[in-house]
């Protein structure tokens, strides 16, 4: 006869919030856990005439660790306080907050279209925003408008932060509003060249305050 029907309490099996009900290790027997491949926010940030929004490890609930081996920071209507070409930049840290200068190898390119249409939209490589072996904060976006209307939104993906056999890779994607009326996406990537564990990440701008928005902490299964 086939089984069309489980109840629930036929499972022996204590059930825990945003968990999954798996097989065990053995294959014997059921248990709850983490299903794998889900987002689990951990740690969302506004941003209200900040220097800088810092994720630390151990710090206000903030887990960057091997507790996940992916992290994803979701960036939204990020809006800076200067309107003066003002670039979006982030850095790690091997020392908990310490110091945010690892040595990191990276490349930048971006695309863009004037809202008036007047130039040619381009495509284009960005020697300026590239680092070669340099621990300075890396770009992210070029010059984000100040216009009341104007922010960026994106993402930074970071893989294996907690790592200390291998270099740490992350990408990232930022699309804004540039100060001069222009549509930009850039595009990031690089890798962390330590083997050191990163356990904080900050993001700020060039120079002035990041006046609005929202950053939020993603860990992936």
């Amino acid at each position: 006869m086939a089984l069309n029907k489980l109840k629930f309490n036929s499972i022996n099996v204590t059930p825990t919030a945003s968990e999954a009900l798996k097989f065990n290790s053995s294959a014997n027997g059921f248990e709850t856990g983490s299903a794998g491949g889900a987002m689990t926010i951990i740690k969302k940030l506004t941003a209200s005439s900040s220097g800088g929004l810092s994720f630390v490890d151990g710090t206000s609930n903030v887990v960057l660790d091997n507790t996940y081996k992916e992290y994803i920071f979701l960036l939204n209507n990020i809006h800076p306080s200067s309107d003066s070409d003002v670039q979006l930049q982030f850095n790690g840290s091997a020392d908990t907050g310490s110091n945010y200068n690892v040595t990191k190898t990276t490349s930048h390119f971006s695309a863009y279209h004037y809202e008036s249409d007047a130039h040619s939209p381009a495509l284009g490589y960005n020697t300026s925003y590239d680092i070669a072996q340099g621990t300075g904060f890396q770009v992210l976006s070029t010059n984000i408008g100040a216009d009341n209307d104007q922010c960026g939104a994106g993402y930074l993906h970071l893989f294996n932060p907690s790592s200390t056999t291998f270099v740490k890779h992350f990408i990232a994607n930022i699309s804004f509003s540039q100060s001069d009326d222009v549509q930009r996406a850039d595009y990031t990537a690089g890798y962390f060249n330590t083997t050191s564990a990163i356990d904080a990440i900050q993001f700020k701008f060039s120079s002035g305050n990041i006046d609005a928005g929202t950053i939020t902490l993603y860990g992936i299964n």
